[in-house]
């Protein structure tokens, strides 16, 4: 028999986050608070407008420099956050202020959008579903919206959700190409809220699995994963909900960098969020009712063991009152003195009565 495989976060639910590793240290520090301290990092360019487009990997983020005051569309994507040094040069570069880049390397953050004028900083969370390992991942997704200038910052370079937008702008497929940086950043956010319906799909077939299980035999790794799903889901819901107030803000922004054209496609997004949402709750009233389900076959089975032995000791205790009587040590007991009392007296009577009691259970379907 095959071993079970398990959908689970292969980041437990962080209570504090990272922030342990900053305690006592002056707001602004840059200081890297996530599980990924040897993580290397890799930078990926792409610059384009509705004629032209150009992708490159570089080595150092010195080079991304130049496109600051690009007329273009520039997208830079880094992949990795542990090494603050290339943060705080960006930082530094496009003048960040220091409460964002000790946002960006502590990836414990609630999504959020903030507004520094000449720039929006976003926070989001991104979930995939790995079909090999059988797991989800979920990271921390910040992106500076600047003018014609999009930094994206991914706490893991184990891959993202974006390939779909990336082969549009390759392909000049769409209108991403044709429009500006803050639709660029409407197609990366849709492209995660998008992904969030492939993992509650998955968490879906889960849990159905896990429903005719539970109706068919479970046990104590039933409830165990019971368990680990309401967790799971409520982990999902606490990083999810806040991505509803995301995209309302941006919606309700007045800052130029968001054009009106945008906000009709933000509105799309909000309506996803909101439908993840119902759908998330819906997935955590199955699994409440599925706990409910699984105490109950507790309780019916004890039932069951429990009417089972009563019954046994019922029918065993006129048994056991004969079995006395014929115990007791008398000298005048003339039921001893004939051959045939012992195994047609005792015995048949015995029979008879547990006979007749098994009959009666039967008739009364106890039995």
């Amino acid at each position: 028999m095959s071993k079970r495989k398990k959908t689970k976060f292969i980041r437990p639910l962080r209570l504090i986050g990272g922030n342990l590793k900053k305690a006592g240290l002056p707001p602004g520090t840059v200081v890297y608070a996530g599980d990924k301290p040897s993580m290397p990092t890799r930078i990926t360019l792409m610059d384009y407008d509705a004629n032209t487009f150009k992708e490159q990997s570089i080595n150092t983020i010195e080079e991304a420099f130049a496109y600051k005051t690009s007329l273009t569309t520039t997208w830079i994507n880094i992949d990795g956050v542990s090494d603050t040094s290339i943060v705080e040069k960006i930082g530094k570069h496009f003048d960040l202020h220091p409460l964002v880049l000790e946002d960006i390397v502590v990836p414990s953050q609630r999504p959020k959008l903030e507004d520094y004028d000449d720039y929006l900083y976003v926070v989001v969370r991104m979930f995939r579903y790995d079909h090999i390992h059988n797991e989800v991942f979920g990271e921390q997704v910040s992106m500076i919206l600047r003018d014609n200038c999009l930094i994206t910052f991914q706490e893991s370079i184990g891959g993202d959700v974006f390939d779909n937008v990336r082969d549009r702008l390759r392909g000049n497929k769409g209108r991403t190409r044709k429009m500006g940086v803050d639709y660029l950043a409407y197609g990366l956010i849709d492209a995660i809220v998008d992904n969030y319906f492939a993992v509650l799909d998955t968490y879906g077939e889960k849990i159905e699995l896990l429903e005719d299980e539970l109706l068919t035999n479970p046990d104590q790794n039933t409830m165990n994963r019971i368990h680990e799903f309401k967790r799971e889901l409520t982990m999902l819901r606490k990083n999810i909900w806040p991505m509803r107030e995301v995209t309302a803000s941006m919606q309700r922004s007045e800052s130029s960098l968001i054009h009106e054209s945008t906000k009709i496609y933000l509105r799309d997004v909000y309506d996803h969020t909101i439908q993840i949402i119902d759908a998330i709750e819906s997935l955590r009233d199955i699994v409440a009712s599925l706990l409910e389900i699984y105490l109950s076959s507790l309780n019916i089975r004890m039932n069951a063991q429990m009417k089972m032995l009563s019954l046994i000791a019922t029918i065993f205790m006129p048994l056991s009152f004969f079995a006395s009587v014929y115990g007791m040590n008398f000298v005048h007991f003339p039921e001893l003195h004939a051959w045939w009392t012992y195994p047609y007296g005792f015995w048949g009577l015995i029979l008879i009565v547990a006979t007749t009691m098994i009959i009666l259970f039967r008739r009364q379907k106890w039995l």
